[in-house]
């Protein structure tokens, strides 16, 4: 990022640039920043985007090879055309022989293979940029700087409790911060009870508490809060795979917890927050190491019959929940 952003200040551009990565509110943030600078936003004429799988690959050459009107670039934006992940011989030998000085190409995809002929090109002659999901401590940092310059404050828990809830996403987190600064117009700390009344909850945190419900052995209450996801147009398939993630995650605390390892290295070893692994150690009180087997047990049973078509997503889901609820 540190070498796209002194290109920018250099006002000295690279022929083509690959932005790609899980983090879309980054890759868009930098691809905005490449357009200001290089054309300027009442500049039609000199800009031009491309976007989705059916592309004219001709047609990009034809615009990169024409000068630009008035001005001194040619920008040409593809986003999401699933061409970093393909060896397109045209795109690559044209970026291979060398793109106009007066023409800068920008790709922006999610995905790329860097095994393939067109991404080495790219990589040689121009830049490539992967923006993937931050870590906590720079969603923190993130955050905090969007707090202070609002003039409000907020506590190191309070902050775990917005990010458990929000989750990682930077789209989310500024959307759901938007709110929450909104509906703190009027004061300067945030508090858990301002999250708790604005901020949509994740999937992952209610699947959490339906799994606190198993714990407890509260099958109805589980089941209740199954149902209400379904209401909410959650997946099953989505569903079951957070039941296992999370099992699997209590599992690996469980060993390390009984191997005495201290809170704070057990959420380095589980990339989690010191806040969150507290409440995962917290959770698997209510479970017995044979109960977290039997449920990833009955988890992968689930999932195969599922996926093979024996077993309705839906009801193959529920009945997991009840299983692992009346666990002895």
């Amino acid at each position: 990022m540190q070498r796209l952003l002194s290109d920018i200040n250099n006002n000295t551009y690279k022929p083509v640039y690959l932005l790609y990565g899980d983090e879309a509110y980054l890759r868009l943030q930098y691809r905005q920043k490449l357009k200001d600078a290089i054309v300027p936003p009442e500049d039609n004429i000199n800009y031009a985007y491309f976007h989705g799988r059916d592309i004219n690959v001709d047609e990009v050459i034809g615009l990169a090879e024409t000068l630009p009107f008035f001005a001194d670039r040619r920008a040409i934006f593809l986003e999401d055309t699933g061409l970093a992940k393909e060896d397109n011989e045209k795109l690559t030998k044209y970026i291979s022989e060398g793109i106009p000085d007066t023409t800068v190409i920008v790709m922006t995809e999610q995905e790329v293979d860097k095994r393939k002929k067109l991404y080495k090109a790219i990589d040689k002659k121009g830049l490539c940029i992967s923006f993937d999901r931050q870590s906590p401590d720079t969603l923190k940092k993130w955050i905090l700087g969007r707090i202070k310059k609002e003039g409000k404050q907020i506590t190191g828990r309070t902050l775990d409790v917005f990010l458990e809830t929000v989750g990682d996403d930077m789209f989310g987190l500024s959307t759901e911060l938007d709110k929450l600064l909104a509906y703190t117009y009027d004061r300067s700390v945030i508090s858990e009870e301002d999250i708790a009344a604005v901020c949509s909850v994740r999937l992952s945190v209610k699947v959490f508490d339906m799994i606190d419900m198993i714990g407890k052995k509260k099958s109805s209450d589980a089941i209740r809060m199954y149902h209400e996801l379904l209401e909410m147009k959650e997946s099953p398939f989505g569903i079951l795979a957070l039941i296992i993630r999370q099992f699997n995650i209590m599992l690996h605390i469980c060993d390390l917890a009984d191997r005495g390892v201290r809170q704070q290295t057990i959420a380095e070893e589980v990339k989690l927050s010191p806040y969150i692994t507290g409440k995962y150690l917290a959770q698997i009180k209510n479970f017995t190491l044979k109960e977290i087997k039997d449920a990833l047990r009955l988890c992968a049973q689930t999932d195969e019959g599922v996926k093979t078509g024996n077993l309705n997503a839906e009801l193959g889901v529920e009945m997991l929940i009840i299983k692992c609820s009346n666990a002895n």
